[in-house]
């Protein structure tokens, strides 16, 4: 089969599309024929060696993806050949196959696209799951998003606005605020050239936010928690900007505050089924047209690095998808 190939921890210029070995399949996994996966900032970190985890090398990078199972392992129910699937990999979805465990994968409607199913695991998962169960966000509470038109940060709009919360979003581009809007925001803060902290004391009448969605780091994340309202809760998403902050503790005890982390492919794994519950809510949604994920761009799998400069530069205002066969809106037959 041919995929993306990573050799070394380097730069994303060394990728390569090469020839590689059929992924080894254990009893408890399922091989799927990739036809589209999600391409995330963390893909980019893992190529480099900058992330928290370093799989063995060489590897596929690519950590979501959308397809058609082949086989199943003897110790798998539930799943056939000629299923259509999305599933969580890790790593190795940039390529022609994919073997994920069996808790990892997840019946795909037959009304759900595959473009929109490799990019709804990672930026909805995380989002549900940082609102629904982390912050346990209410409705009528006001929640703050960073890097609002990002994957992740569109997805958290578009669900705090579903989940009945007054959202704020946070981008530097009148372009990205206006995405930002378009799926729910409220209020927006241009921090290009408005001050953070400020801007929602006037926005909230001086009583902070309930809820800071967080995926940048930064600056802006000192300033986002210094605006947490009595309570509030802060969400530590990730670090777009590669700055991870140090939060004095004093701010949280002086507001009675939480910040909390938010790592989902973790998470995923320790409780599986709970995860499940989740996505089979999120598939269902989108199955029903009640959420939409913002599709940037498609690229074709051999301009991998491209589509992976394009979300490390946080030039993409939504979803990045690599195309690994000709997969294209609407047509996955």
């Amino acid at each position: 089969m041919r995929g993306v190939l990573c050799q070394a921890f380097a730069s994303l210029s060394d990728l390569t599309i090469a020839d590689m070995p059929s992924p080894a399949m254990g009893d408890g996994d399922v091989l799927i024929d990739v036809h589209a996966a999600g391409v995330n900032f963390p893909d980019g970190l893992i190529v480099q060696g900058k992330y928290q985890t370093k799989p063995p090398l060489p590897f596929a990078p690519g950590s979501e993806l959308a397809g058609v199972v082949v086989s199943v392992g003897t110790k798998v129910n539930g799943f056939q050949p000629g299923d259509r699937v999305a599933a969580f990999s890790g790593t190795g979805a940039f390529a022609e196959q994919a073997a994920v465990p069996a808790t990892q994968v997840y019946a795909l409607p037959d009304e759900v696209d595959m473009v929109d199913a490799a990019g709804l695991l990672i930026t909805y998962g995380t989002s549900y799951y940082a609102l629904k169960d982390r912050a346990r966000l209410a409705s009528g509470e006001t929640l703050l998003v960073l890097g609002a038109a990002g994957g992740v940060g569109l997805a958290a709009v578009e669900l705090g606005a579903m989940m009945g919360a007054r959202v704020v979003a946070a981008a530097s581009t009148d372009a990205k605020l206006a995405l930002a809007r378009d799926r729910g925001a409220s209020e927006t803060i241009r921090y290009s050239d408005e001050d953070l902290r400020e801007r929602v004391k006037a926005l909230t009448d001086g009583a902070g936010v309930d809820v800071v969605y967080d995926p940048v780091g930064g600056e802006s994340s000192l300033a986002a928690v210094k605006s947490l309202a009595w309570g509030g809760r802060h969400l530590v998403v990730g670090f777009a900007t590669g700055d991870i902050p140090k939060i004095p503790a004093n701010l949280l005890l002086l507001k009675s505050a939480a910040s909390l982390g938010v790592l989902w492919g973790m998470s995923l794994r320790a409780d599986p089924a709970h995860h499940a519950g989740n996505i089979s809510d999120l598939l269902g949604r989108l199955a029903a047209g009640r959420i939409n994920p913002v599709i940037d761009r498609v690229f074709p799998m051999e301009d991998a690095v491209a589509a992976l400069e394009h979300v490390m530069e946080r030039r993409a205002q939504g979803k990045v998808i690599l195309a690994i066969r000709d997969t294209h809106k609407k047509d996955h037959s």
